[in-house]
């Protein structure tokens, strides 16, 4: 047990540790090429003008690069690289041990941090460019869903006729065979985890939460004795406490589309390894209240004629109403905590 923890403390730290060691480099090839927004948001989903959203952002001023999540999948990969070669090249059990990446448990979850960070990176990169037709907007919103759709089908086939996995565990219930419906429900939880990906707007607050919501994912995958998935899960962990160092207002840059693609769809692929999915709307509350009150606005504007919000994300109406953007972190923090023991606990006595 003493040696299991740790295997997956160890390279927490060091994903931390490079974190921190690589964000200088980055963050002046980001503020030497002006990785930013060229100008503030103009629209709301809806067409409608955007006034609160400009005064709240106001991207075109503030000039803040984006790719922060770079930070995040990169230290992952250098040290899960580093770690995979160190076993390869060495008779050392313990080094040999350190390696969290498997075939069984962790090949698919690092695939997708890997690539959805890669995909989010150009999406970001042609985002802050003044010329070209992607200015202002990167790949659009039907793109991107293309991409995460076709990503989350294939891995919902490979879950279904590789792995076997046709069923799902309901907390004090027991264990519930749905057949193919498992690549339906890893469809819908993987879109909705997606697209509270637009909690990323305000300085901690996306890296806290998604640090909370991994952590607690590295403790129900570490009692289910899936060792090498509760290693990626703290060793993104790190990496993401190595991008809130610099993450804290006022942020040196943002965690944008190359880090929340990566990290939505990565920690949906996580809670269907650990068998532990319904405890995904517990731990991920606050993704799914954030979508939830941009749909909830939507239709409130469009059958009611009126907002619910001053405007949303959540997060932003809240900043509407006066409070500081510090404020809504720290509240959210405190919030998702909450919700991250919660599910925890769940996972334990469900």
């Amino acid at each position: 047990m003493t040696s299991n923890f740790a295997n997956i403390i160890i390279p927490a730290v060091t994903t931390f540790v490079v974190g921190i060691l690589m964000t200088p480099l980055l963050t002046s090839w980001l503020y030497k090429k002006k990785m930013w927004k060229k100008k503030s948001v103009v629209n709301a989903i809806d067409g409608s003008l955007a006034t609160i959203t400009q005064k709240i952002h106001n991207d075109a001023e503030r000039k803040t690069p984006r790719m922060g999540g770079v930070v995040v999948w990169g230290s992952v990969f250098i040290v899960s690289f580093i770690l995979y070669f160190l076993s390869l090249v060495s008779d050392s059990k313990t080094l040999e041990s350190l390696s969290f990446i498997s075939r069984s448990q962790t090949w698919i979850p690092f695939t997708t941090l890997i690539l959805g960070g890669i995909v989010g990176f150009f999406d970001d990169y042609f985002v802050c460019q003044e010329k070209g037709s992607y200015i202002g907007g990167g790949f659009s919103l039907k793109k991107r869903l293309i991409f995460v759709s076709t990503i989350t089908i294939l891995i919902g086939l490979w879950f279904y006729f590789k792995l076997d996995m046709t069923s799902i565990n309901i907390p004090f219930e027991g264990i519930l065979d749905i057949g193919f419906l498992i690549v339906i429900l890893f469809f819908i939880v993987i879109l909705g985890l997606y697209s509270g990906g637009i909690i990323d707007g305000v300085d901690g607050l996306s890296g806290g939460l998604f640090s909370i919501m991994y952590g607690s994912y590295a403790i129900i995958t570490f009692s289910e004795a899936q060792y090498d998935l509760s290693a990626l899960s703290m060793a993104i962990v790190g990496a993401l406490l190595a991008f809130l160092w610099y993450n804290i207002p006022p942020a040196r840059f943002f965690l944008s589309e190359t880090g929340t693609m990566a990290l939505t769809i990565t920690l949906g692929v996580i809670a269907f390894l650990s068998g532990h999915i319904f405890e995904l709307l517990i731990i991920a509350l606050p993704l799914i209240v954030t979508t939830l009150s941009v749909i909830i606005q939507l239709l409130s504007k469009k059958y009611r004629g009126k907002k619910v919000f001053l405007v949303s994300p959540l997060h932003n109406h809240f900043q509407a109403t006066g409070w500081s953007g510090p404020k809504v972190t720290m509240r959210y923090w405190i919030i998702g905590v909450i919700c991250g023991f919660s599910g925890v606990v769940v996972a334990f006595v469900g």
